[in-house]
């Protein structure tokens, strides 16, 4: 394991601090809203999560680092940045509760206790108990509480495609806060970077990437719904609704797995997702998922690079739409830009993240003229 520096914090003033090349002006997005930087310089900035004090907290990937942004005045730009450990092994996955941020690297997840009270030296945090399989193919993790107060923490399998004796690889797993009571919530989960719980019926809905080197337009991209534990979603057998595997499938049939609720774009990337719960947009975006796709890595025509809704009619899925595009330049074919996370503010307006631009921007309605 890397080591880590966390006994004293980085700080850095956005204002003196040089911001990628952030082309916000060609963001499209429906009528009435406006993007705008909420940081700059943050890089590697991918999961998102809220401390009780309005402290963000970001967990990074290849740069090992997990930041606190601070807006101090609530002019809904962070004018600090706080580097709270470094060193880390893939720290991707970041949740807040009871006063405590929750870091996942690829084999154990960190807690630093009371952290939003001392930002500036937040100290060594403590390990909880439960390990994780160290291999670092989809070794990343989105982590969340979820409404039954356990943490879920996902292990994506170790490979494109393969099959393990080890149920740990291709889950959704969850444990208790101190990381006692760990089990294997949900089976046959290639690799989920983003869920979260329906607001009103509290069932875990969650994106998940599909396999690559099957073709340009297959598999799909998934957005799953898991309303108990148990339940298998396919991998490595069946992709999509009726995808069978070339390679593992043989005897296979997709009935016997739980489809996704909505096929995604092949090879999107899709990561964050939210749904939205708050009351500052319009009504006809209240209640729908959003979706932050990270973009294609391997398709002969890049796609994603975007934010995506979804829109529910009960348990149904029966939209998906584009919200937000443009980090991809339509003329050269490459991104300046990769959309990761997603978090509702308490105002009602949106954080994205960017692991590529190295920025948080947000997404706010009845904005003011661009100039």
């Amino acid at each position: 394991m890397a080591p880590m520096a966390c006994a004293m914090a980085m700080a850095c003033a956005i204002a003196t601090c040089a911001g990628a090349d952030l082309r916000l002006e060609t963001i499209r997005l429906p009528e009435g809203f406006s993007i705008s930087v909420f940081a700059a310089n943050v890089p590697g900035a991918r999961s998102l999560a809220r401390g009780d004090k309005g402290t963000i907290f970001v967990g990074t990937r290849a740069q090992g680092k997990v930041y606190a942004l601070v807006d101090a005045d609530g002019d809904h730009r962070a004018e600090t940045i706080h580097v709270l450990a470094s060193g880390l092994d893939m720290p991707n996955g970041v949740a807040f509760r009871d006063g405590a941020l929750y870091v996942a690297e690829v084999d154990r997840i960190r807690r630093f206790d009371g952290i939003e009270g001392r930002l500036a030296s937040p100290g060594e945090p403590a390990t909880l108990p439960k390990t994780f399989p160290d291999n670092k193919h989809h070794g990343w993790k989105f982590i969340a509480f979820g409404p039954d107060g356990l943490l879920y923490v996902p292990v994506g399998a170790p490979c494109n495609i393969c099959s393990s004796k080890d149920e740990t690889f291709a889950s959704i797993t969850r444990m208790k806060p101190d990381g006692t009571g760990w089990e294997v919530f949900a089976h046959g989960v290639r690799n989920t970077v983003g869920f979260a719980w329906h607001p009103s019926t509290r069932q875990l809905w969650f994106t998940d990437n599909g396999r690559d080197h099957l073709g340009d337009d297959a598999p799909p991209d998934e957005l799953n719904r898991a309303p108990r534990g148990g339940m298998h979603f396919g991998y490595p057998f069946c992709h999509g609704a009726g995808i069978v595997d070339p390679e593992l499938g043989a005897g296979r049939k997709c009935s016997e797995f739980t489809p996704p609720a909505r096929a995604l774009g092949p090879h999107v990337a899709a990561l964050g997702m939210r749904f939205y719960d708050g009351t500052a947009f319009p009504e006809t975006w209240r209640g729908r998922i959003f979706i932050a796709e990270h973009g294609s890595w391997n398709r002969s025509k890049p796609i994603g690079y975007r934010v995506m809704t979804v829109s529910l009619k009960g348990d149904e899925a029966v939209d998906y739409s584009v919200f937000a595009e443009g980090w991809l330049d339509a003329a050269t074919g490459k991104p300046w830009g990769r959309p990761v996370d997603i978090l509702v503010m308490p105002d009602g307006s949106l954080l994205v993240s960017d692991d590529y631009g190295d920025a948080i921007y947000r997404i706010a309605w009845n904005p003011k003229p661009r100039l």
